[in-house]
């Protein structure tokens, strides 16, 4: 029993040891992975759409000018070669000439012509003659070549713009997590929020364990990946985010977390990814959200404080106790250790107290030395005697 006491209490408190570990998964979801000596950097310009896409905004922006402006200037050279070649920039006062392209008398209004053409303006004071069948070709080009430009540039624009990771900027997660008791279980605690009205359909949780290991054969792996069950086996890692949420890990035997005590945790070195996954209701698109907890950002023997309150008529989130936690008594040791205390409790009560089976043996034995017709009753009926009023009837 001292053991048993000993497991459930707090013990000396020792300060953690401070740590300079580079975080995997900033706290806003950024990765914080760089990719270097990438050699097959073609693989890029097969998916150009998707790369216009992930650059950054003062890049999109230049590429969409560029578009434009190179698209227009190409075709607006070739407008002025064209009047070069054949002559209409020398005879512009001739009235009897039929030019390729009407008052087009330099290149910048063979630029501006261009412009017009493309973008399907037409001013009316530069248009393209019957008697110019190369013109008429180039026109053609200019023209399904701007609406491809068109489609492209404002598509890339549309999409980057109505990313969903705007919208995981609203999905917000305690800055700790916590490891209490619940039901008579150590579990791993964190929270997670939505800020908006508008709700995450099919929303899903997920939770990952990053931390380097060895192998039995001495390989070394940085930055080993592994699952923590979040509820995944009885649904409970779907979540219904209308008001914030308190998501569970429950440290069991097939937990990485199952050997581990206070002091152990405190020690260790990893790295806690929880990754939140949806849908926006407005627009259809997948949200991812992201974020993460070192070893400080954990809080052994806390609870987390409660936010929603019954008003007149609804609930009511109070998002300025999202991230408070209380502490909670909480035993010290690992969760084997408690699971081996409360057994041995178990057994303990279990073999202190007398049996009924026990009970009846003891009894027929004393039943059998007085011998007579109460030895007899209690063979034929194999159960506990009559009580006193009974036998005398």
């Amino acid at each position: 029993m001292a053991q048993e006491n000993a497991a459930f209490s707090p013990g000396p408190e020792e300060p953690p040891r401070r740590r300079g570990r580079q975080r995997y998964v900033e706290k806003d979801g950024r990765c914080n992975v760089q990719h270097g000596n990438v050699r097959e950097t073609y693989r890029y310009l097969t998916d150009l759409f998707t790369t216009l896409v992930d650059l950054q905004w003062r890049l999109s922006l230049l590429f969409f000018v560029l578009a434009y402006a190179l698209t227009w200037l190409f075709f607006g050279a070739i407008w002025w070669l064209i009047a070069y070649g054949r002559g209409d920039l020398e005879h512009l006062e001739d009235t009897a000439w039929t030019p390729c392209v009407n008052n087009l008398n330099g290149f910048v209004a063979a630029f501006l012509f261009s412009i017009e053409t493309e973008t399907t303006i037409g001013y009316g004071h530069r248009v393209i003659t019957d008697q110019c069948p190369e013109g008429i070709v180039l026109l053609l080009l200019q023209a399904i070549l701007g609406s491809m430009v068109n489609a492209f540039m404002v598509g890339c624009m549309f999409v980057k713009i109505s990313q969903p990771n705007k919208r995981a900027a609203t999905l917000v997660f305690s800055s700790h997590a916590v490891v209490s008791l619940r039901d008579g279980r150590l579990c791993l605690m964190f929270r997670v929020g939505d800020l908006r009205s508008s709700h995450i359909v099919e929303a899903s949780i997920r939770a990952k364990l990053i931390r380097s290991r060895q192998t039995l054969e001495g390989e070394f792996i940085p930055l080993h990946q592994t699952d923590l069950s979040v509820g995944f086996d009885t649904g409970d890692d779907r979540l219904f985010l209308v008001s914030p949420l308190v998501i569970s890990h429950e440290i069991d035997a097939a937990s990485p977390f199952w050997e581990a005590s206070r002091r152990a945790l405190e020690r260790d070195d990893f790295e806690i990814v929880v990754i939140l996954e949806g849908m926006v209701e407005a627009t259809g698109m997948t949200c991812q959200a992201r974020s993460s907890y070192l070893v400080d950002e954990v809080l052994w023997g806390h609870r987390f404080t409660s936010v929603l309150t019954l008003e007149d008529g609804f609930y009511e989130v109070d998002y300025a106790s999202f991230h408070e936690t209380f502490e909670v008594p909480t035993p010290s040791c690992s969760a084997r250790e408690l699971a081996e205390a409360a057994a041995r409790l178990d057994a303990h009560l279990y073999w202190s107290i007398p049996s009924r089976l026990d009970e009846k043996v003891e009894e027929e034995g004393a039943g059998e030395g007085a011998g007579g017709e109460a030895g007899a009753d209690k063979e034929q009926n194999g159960c506990l005697p009559p009580p006193e009023s009974e036998s005398k009837v």
